[in-house]
């Protein structure tokens, strides 16, 4: 059966079939060559330690900075969700303008409700979204005559997950309570402690409170953070109660969508996915509807990501670069002391091509033997490392992660330096003369 080229009308001159055998001697050829390769490293242990070596701890160093990597992205990402919004796009009226360095008030903005919240889920890139009203009121303890100007966030339920909060004590308000109104709050730490006058936090637990004259059940108290101690206070209620429990406006007070990218990364095309839902959802109205985000936060997020990724593939292609020097100068050697051998099989039929193959089927086989040993041993110091940072410091938000493609790169990047080092030492022993190698002492 011959090969035919499309409208043309006449059949190749070379036969399709004859290709067949000579992918299957291809094949044979690397087969003959490896295992003439892994003989060689069998014969020869001491070389064969000592070019695995180079390679076990180049890939044992490239898994151990890939999962430490990994992650320290992973806790840095962790800590820019918890206590920053660089994830996050805002969806705020417009309440004001500026005409001529002067400041005029907006009349008849659009006040998000959450029949809104709701619809901004839709929004393809959208993980979560809150709405949020917001503002400063007066709270006060009756048992103690302690009284706060506290930040009042009223919002809808399951913020807690939204922004990541975590409890000391007591509970976060459920759906029903949420849709209910009910006068329930969740303080922070630094506004528990002043109400209690001294006394530990959680103990404000179940006690009421008046927050702007309005009867409220502490209900939960949540956990302090770094830098808390000399913050501001604040306390979170459910949306519906909020109007009540903040000091009345002239205006309708605005409310506020924000929207969470699943990754930062993807905050810039949230941003424009928001802009298209907010013209088409209030058509001539979304003049008065402003979307942003943390800019500026953002870019430093995003280049301290880029920097910290770039410093990693340096780490580590030095670490690769030293594996494969050394399985370059051990089968450099290797050529030198087995001259007569190569000679030997030239002369009964080997062809450089099968030398070749060979000296890459040895290479590759170093590589590969020392990228599994490499693996393990890099996992167990990743780990080790983490285990000891943690238990001399106080980062136990600090673990060692690692993903498929951070494995994938570990086993395939030192097969391709394998290969890479590995050509010249073989194409140097393919292009040996038969009669040369022979004589060679």
């Amino acid at each position: 059966m011959r090969g035919y080229r499309a409208g043309s009308g006449v059949c190749n001159s070379r036969p399709v079939a004859s290709v067949v055998p000579a992918m299957s001697h291809f094949l044979a050829s690397v087969r003959t060559g490896a295992w003439v390769g892994v003989d060689a490293m069998r014969v020869n242990p001491l070389r064969t330690l000592l070019s695995t070596l180079g390679v076990v701890i180049g890939v044992g160093s490239l898994v151990a900075v890939l999962c430490l990597g990994d992650g320290m992205e992973q806790a840095a990402r962790t800590q820019i969700e918890r206590v920053t919004d660089v994830q996050t796009v805002s969806i705020s009226a417009r309440t004001s303008e500026r005409v001529d360095g002067q400041s005029f008030p907006i009349r008849d903005y659009p006040i998000f409700t959450p029949v809104d919240a709701k619809a901004a889920q839709t929004v393809p890139l959208a993980e979560a979204v809150a709405l949020q009203m917001a503002g400063t009121s007066t709270v006060d303890l009756p048992e103690t005559g302690k009284r706060r100007q506290t930040q009042i966030t009223g919002t809808l339920s399951r913020a807690e997950d939204f922004y990541h909060l975590e409890l000391e004590a007591g509970r976060f308000f459920t759906e029903a309570e949420a849709s209910r109104g009910t006068r329930v709050a969740v303080v922070s730490w630094l506004l528990a402690r002043d109400l209690m006058a001294g006394r530990a936090p959680d103990q404000l637990l179940g006690r009421t409170v008046r927050i702007n004259g309005q009867p409220t059940e502490v209900i939960g108290v949540l956990a302090p953070y770094e830098g808390e101690r000399d913050g501001s206070q604040s306390a979170m209620v459910p949306f519906a109660a909020a109007p009540a429990m903040l000091p009345p406006m002239a205006n309708p007070r605005p409310t506020t969508l924000v929207v969470r990218a699943p990754r930062v990364e993807q905050v810039g095309a949230l941003e424009a996915e928001i802009q298209g839902w907010v013209a088409e959802r209030w058509g001539k109205r979304s003049e008065k509807v402003q979307v942003s985000t943390s800019k500026a936060r953002l870019q430093q997020a995003m280049q301290g990501i880029l920097m910290f990724k770039l410093f990693l593939g340096a780490i580590t292609g030095i670490s690769l670069i030293v594996g494969g020097i050394g399985i370059m100068n051990v089968l450099l050697a290797s050529v030198s002391e087995r001259t007569r051998e190569i000679g030997i099989r030239k002369a009964m039929g080997a062809r450089s091509r099968d030398i070749l193959l060979q000296f890459l089927a040895e290479s590759v086989a170093v590589a590969g033997t020392g990228s599994a040993i490499g693996i393990v041993i890099g996992l167990i110091a990743a780990f080790g490392i983490t285990a000891i940072i943690r238990s001399q410091s106080e980062a136990g938000f600090l673990q060692a992660s690692f993903s498929p493609s951070t494995l994938a790169v570990a086993a395939l990047a030192p097969i391709l330096v394998g290969l890479i080092f590995g050509t010249y030492p073989a194409r140097r022993a393919a292009r040996l003369s038969p009669i040369d190698a022979i004589r060679h002492e």
